[in-house]
């Protein structure tokens, strides 16, 4: 869920949160600069100024199964941005964070991502949203689809539900159980739903599923990933996606956008949601 900063104490806390985001690395920044018509002059007026930082960082937490590396993605949005510079010089990467400095003083925020000050905001408010998710070391190849989900409440479905909710959907699936020797203790369950009459994996056209949890304050997690055919991957995902928010309230990432539900279901033009399915107004 999305946390306001506004004072000491609030960026005391984010600090201590996310490691100050040492060895992250900001993989997206938006800059929003809003426009009011002046009427009388019949000019453009500067109204508001938003930064929104996407950072992606890993560390180890201490979980009920021990210290676990995780993976998160924390969307830092700054608003009311009173001043900013955003400079890289030639052949250098800004991107990677290697100290933050934050500090709030006479009603302002400020934030310096890096000890020379490539990254620099002073703002009103700020605010975070992440996803979590267990850390695997394993990099992704580029082009496959990715979505994770963490849900506030609720009890993690079994996999029965995925498959029935797929039936209904008019694309049924089978499921494969991965089984490893030494998995992530944050792990629930884990396999690849491959639609039905598809070779075995890893040359299926499936979806690979990761359940975890709790983690980060949430009550489950639902990982995943697109196998080699991207186009019956993709649409697995997309009709996953729809079942798990439809039931749930929650956070996702999908590539590098955190999104809340009801936002998820708008960007696909599916509108708000309630539980079952029903809609609401």
């Amino acid at each position: 869920m999305p946390r306001r900063i506004r004072s000491a104490e609030d960026l005391a806390l984010l600090l201590e949160h996310a490691h100050a985001f040492r060895g992250g690395q900001i993989t997206d920044l938006h800059v929003h600069k809003h426009r009011l018509l002046d009427e009388a002059t019949g000019r453009e007026i500067p109204a508001a100024t938003t930064i929104t930082a996407v950072i992606q960082y890993e560390l180890r937490v201490q979980t009920a199964g021990g210290l676990c590396p995780v993976a998160r993605v924390a969307k830092l949005t700054m608003r009311g941005v009173t001043d900013f510079s955003i400079f890289e010089q030639e052949g250098a990467d800004c991107s990677e964070i290697g100290t933050i400095h934050a500090e709030a003083s006479g009603g302002r925020l400020r934030f310096w991502f890096d000890p020379h000050g490539e990254l620099y905001v002073i703002c009103d408010e700020a605010e975070i949203e992440e996803v979590s998710r267990p850390a695997s070391g394993l990099l992704v190849p580029r082009g496959r689809t990715e979505w994770t989900f963490q849900s506030v409440g609720g009890a993690l479905p079994p996999v029965s539900w995925f498959l029935d909710g797929l039936d209904r959907a008019g694309l049924p699936c089978a499921w494969r159980a991965v089984k490893r020797t030494a998995g992530h203790p944050l792990l629930r369950w884990e396999g690849v739903l491959l639609p039905a009459g598809a070779p075995a994996p890893p040359r299926g056209a499936g979806v690979y599923v990761q359940a975890f949890g709790p983690l980060d304050g949430s009550a489950f997690g639902i990982s995943l990933r697109a196998s080699e055919d991207g186009k019956v991957g993709d649409r697995l995902i997309a009709v996953l996606a729809d079942l798990i928010l439809r039931e749930f309230d929650g956070t996702c990432l999908a590539g590098t956008l955190v999104l809340e539900r009801d936002e998820w279901l708008g960007w696909q033009g599916l509108g708000p949601v309630g539980r079952g399915g029903e809609e609401r107004r």
